[in-house]
């Protein structure tokens, strides 16, 4: 047998992160078994769907990298097999016209909510006769297919997840709406449970990979699946991603759609390793970093756990800087390119590579994600953001801020800097000026700038001036980059003067 499995995202959305994990879980059981990994796209909500969700979700499972063996197939090219089946149980005797209005059914509830009993339809059209079809239909009333479901059935599978799983008939809300009628058919929209089922029967699907929370859709699957003589796959009920108080993670409560975290700068390949880790572990519980296809080779059901999976940014952050900081420096100055120049900064990407790859390499081991988009603000703006961010969504990635390109670059860019408090405080210092004077001078005694020559110069103007190193290291950053904190010192300086800005910084620190 062929391994077969499908994810079946709808477009009435974009690409949600839970959507995403069970497309990891469902592609890594697939690659795991030499099987195959199918997309559909499950738009039988005409009224929700949208073109650009499903563009969106195509895209993203791109970005995350996941090659699927056939599709996008889309429901809605198939209303002809659903149409067919409704007929099929209908002939059978399985399904009937309900008839039954909004208000009937909201008095239904109501009594049923005054009796202090769970809400269900009481099956009270299951057996009209064809002079009361008839009637209602006079009446204007159009009506939905319901499949019947037997109280006293119980519905049991062995779950790849959780093990044995059994719902009792009576605990799934009566009878089951699987068509809609509308202005000119009367089931013209089938409905998710009987679509799935016969996109699943129709695609051979041997696996049903997918959250916990479509457990009772299962149990009402199953029964469709018997209804039409067709095999049943095998079910995995993977747990759902919460947040950090353990609510089912929302996108009214913080970030969920994929391409949010690319705007925040996560790469793609931690993205994904981080979302294998939520609910799945390693047979090797130390190694937390790998490529989906390492994880393929390693993945079964039987490390996947049944409890949810909290969401965790500092993971996720810790994971991406890792990806980061392991990218050859020319690969992540290809990355960060694009984001200098968005930033307004103005150099020759050709000639200007070998400096370029140099900032790099002083800011990359202090990454932590790509610079976020539309945050190109000065230090003090950003930091303002990030403390109404975190204020706002404590739970978000804002809650642990982390280094900025934009931000720890913009010094070797601009021709004049920006100081902090500190970086000010340190310049008013009483030697402060005498520092930078004697520094000043004798940059001009070491053309061309070299390492060895930045050192020489820092032990001389030490010397001379018997000074604390410390003081004139900090007098000497404060001036060169606005702050007393930052990437390496010597390495900056030598940066600057590849475009003669160090000695503009020294002189605007002296005069100022």
């Amino acid at each position: 047998m062929t391994v077969r499995v499908r994810i079946a995202p709808s477009p009435t959305g974009n690409l949600h992160i839970g959507t995403a994990r069970t497309a990891v879980f469902n592609w890594l059981f697939a690659r795991n078994q030499g099987g195959q990994f199918i997309l559909r796209i499950e738009d039988t909500d005409l009224e929700r769907s949208r073109p650009e969700y499903t563009e969106n979700i195509l895209d993203g499972l791109t970005w995350l990298g996941f090659n699927w063996d056939e599709g996008p197939f889309f429901q809605t090219k198939r209303f002809d097999l659903y149409r067919q089946a409704i007929q099929t149980l209908l002939d059978k005797g399985l399904a009937y016209r309900c008839y039954s209005s909004e208000v009937d059914l909201e008095e239904m509830r109501s009594a049923q909510k005054a009796r202090k009993e769970a809400p269900r339809y009481d099956n009270r059209h299951r057996n009209l006769t064809p002079e009361q079809e008839a009637a209602f239909s006079s009446e204007g009333r159009r009506p939905v297919i319901r499949f019947k479901i037997d109280d006293d059935r119980e519905i049991s599978w062995n779950d790849m997840v959780r093990g044995k799983v059994t719902w009792k008939g009576s605990d799934l809300g009566g009878d089951m709406v699987i068509a809609r009628a509308s202005e000119t058919e009367a089931f013209a929209q089938p409905l998710y449970n009987l679509a799935v089922v016969i996109d699943d029967i129709d695609m051979k699907i041997t696996h049903v990979i997918r959250g916990e929370d479509h457990i009772a859709n299962t149990a009402k699957q199953i029964l469709l699946y018997e209804a039409l003589g067709a095999g049943i796959p095998e079910f995995a009920h993977t747990p759902l991603i919460l947040d950090k108080e353990g609510r089912k993670l929302s996108k009214r409560r913080g970030v969920t759609s994929i391409f949010d975290f690319k705007k925040l700068g996560y790469m793609a390949e931690a993205l994904v390793n981080y979302m294998t880790l939520l609910g799945w572990s390693p047979p090797d519980s130390t190694k937390e970093i790998f490529s989906l296809q390492q994880a393929a080779e390693q993945f079964s059901f039987d490390r996947v756990n049944k409890a949810g999976a909290k969401f965790d940014w500092d993971k996720l952050n810790w994971l991406n800087s890792q990806y980061l900081h392991n990218m050859p420096v020319s690969q992540l100055c290809d990355l960060l390119i694009p984001y200098w120049q968005e930033a307004g900064h103005e150099f020759d990407p050709v000639n200007d590579r070998a400096w370029l790859e140099q900032i790099t390499a002083l800011i990359g081991p202090s990454l932590v994600r790509l610079p976020v988009s539309d945050r190109y603000l000065s230090d003090t703006e950003w930091v303002e953001q990030i403390e109404a961010l975190k204020n706002a969504d404590p739970t978000g990635p804002s809650a642990v801020p982390s280094p900025d390109a934009i931000v720890m670059s913009r010094y070797l860019f601009t021709s004049s800097v920006e100081f902090t408090e500190e970086g000010k405080a340190q310049l008013q210092q009483p030697a402060a000026k005498t520092v930078l004077e004697a520094i000043l001078k004798a940059v001009d005694s070491h053309q061309p700038l070299t390492e060895a020559g930045t050192q020489e110069i820092i032990k001389q103007v030490t010397k001379e001036q018997n000074l604390k190193k410390g003081l004139v290291m900090r007098s000497l950053r404060a001036a060169l980059t606005g702050d007393v904190h930052g990437p390496d010192l010597i390495q900056s300086w030598l940066l600057l003067h590849h475009r003669g800005l160090d000695r503009v910084r020294l002189q605007q620190a002296i005069e100022n």
